[in-house]
């Protein structure tokens, strides 16, 4: 194998791929990428058993090919050289069958690789009917939802997120047992059979981080045990979490009997300077009580010390309340929100904080409330 081919095409793909690569060294191959160089171009795979990747360079973008050939190479030494050469052409070129060279025109290194045999065998299967959003549109979904999955390994069901698609529509729901993240989207498609099925978050998190927020399309491919997402160049799949994910549509009330509405970033502004003052020991607890249309949001830590902030807003009658919440779950649920106006819709004191937006109708973020008497 021995080609040549610009700094930022070979970067920008390796970038990608190497979210895949293992940083736990277990196996050895698993903290490598994969190089097949063929006449049409070089493919690069990476896979830690959790996610593969797959990115092709044409040919149309490798300055030249001298001979072909396939290897694995370190990951992390690889990327380090890559990212640290100047621009320009590198050359990679493989000596003695398990050597590597990578050189320019004033630097040179030796890397040892690792024979491509070693490599797991990966299925990148295409479905004949997938189901096809816009980048832009997968970004949104995951950026509403997964700050709301669990980070405790005690329920793993709970550390992702739960997609359910009927007919034409897709339901993305994450849950943490203290507060829930839902987002509906429309399909331009109907599916044929339900999907029910669980994609870990911090296999969607690093999905997320490779995604351009642009309206170019996604194709989705799901099977019974995982996923695949296939985009420009890329193949991008995740296993699948077992297990039943809760029924949480009984969770979200039909509804409810005061609907508050205010400003979204004067909302967020008065909570988050009423958390200032609170601890994360104590759940960051701030206290929400709405007198008329006037509503007061406090924080009393003996040890730090006590805030008040009020806030007008429009309510739908003349019932009061007074609720407490963590402060912390209540901002990062309106990080996702996008939109002038937030509608906060409540029950009582003991059942869930439900938020939602005109804007969005689709968009639906949960928080339980928390006991302070």
């Amino acid at each position: 194998m021995k080609f040549s081919i610009k700094k930022e095409i070979l970067l920008e793909n390796l970038n990608n791929v190497s979210k895949a690569v293992s940083t736990k060294n277990v196996i050895p191959v698993l903290g490598g990428i994969k190089f097949n160089l063929t006449k049409e171009g070089l493919f690069l795979t990476a896979t830690n058993s959790d996610i593969d990747i797959e990115s092709f360079i044409d040919k149309k973008y490798i300055d030249k090919i001298e001979s072909t050939g396939t290897i694995i190479i370190q990951g992390k030494y690889l990327l380090e050289i890559i990212r640290k050469l100047p621009d320009g052409l590198i050359n990679i070129e493989i000596i003695d069958g398990l050597k590597i060279l990578i050189y320019t025109q004033n630097s040179n290194f030796n890397l040892n690789g690792i024979d491509s045999s070693e490599f797991p065998n990966i299925n990148l299967d295409i479905s004949t009917n997938p189901i096809i959003l816009s980048k832009r549109v997968i970004k949104n979904i995951i950026n509403q939802t997964l700050f709301a999955t669990s980070m405790q390994e005690a329920r793993p069901i709970l550390t992702g997120i739960n997609i359910k698609i009927e007919n034409d529509k897709m339901e993305c729901v994450a849950t943490d047992s203290y507060r829930l993240a839902k987002k509906v989207v429309n399909l331009d498609n109907s599916v044929d059979n339900l999907i029910n099925i669980v994609i870990p978050g911090k296999n969607i998190g690093e999905l997320n981080k490779i995604l351009t927020d642009d309206d170019d399309n996604v194709e989705i491919h799901i099977f019974s045990n995982k996923i695949l997402f296939k985009f420009d160049n890329l193949l991008f799949q995740s296993r699948l979490l077992n297990g039943t994910f809760p029924d949480t549509s009984r969770l979200i009330p039909d509804e409810f009997e005061i609907e508050i509405k205010a400003d979204l970033n004067e909302f967020f502004g008065v909570i988050d300077r009423a958390a200032l003052l609170t601890s994360e020991k104590e759940k960051n607890v701030i206290k929400f009580e709405t007198n008329k249309n006037e509503v007061t949001v406090s924080s009393n830590t003996p040890e730090i010390g006590r805030v008040e902030e009020k806030l007008m807003v429009t309510k739908n009658n003349d019932k009061e309340i007074k609720i407490s919440f963590s402060s912390k779950f209540m901002m990062e649920a309106l990080r996702t929100i996008n939109s002038k106006d937030i509608k906060i819709l409540l029950n009582s004191d003991i059942k869930p904080i439900i938020l939602k937006t005109d804007e969005d109708d689709g968009l639906t973020q949960l928080l339980l409330p928390i006991k302070t008497y």
